[in-house]
């Protein structure tokens, strides 16, 4: 896999995250606990995009 690949899927990754994290602040049944974790997922998948974007 090359980097840029890798980086696309990183990036498709982490516009779902986005999406998930949208939904489930719109949903009031949603454990915050949840929220905070699919954050977290998020948040990680950025800091690897910017490591390998800054290489």
């Amino acid at each position: 896999m090359t980097i840029a690949s890798h980086l696309a899927e990183l990036r498709k990754k982490h516009e779902t995250l986005s999406e998930m994290v949208e939904l489930a602040q719109r949903s009031p049944g949603t454990d915050d606990l949840q929220i905070a974790d699919l954050k977290k997922q998020k948040l990680r998948l950025k800091e690897e995009i910017a490591r390998l974007t800054t290489n």
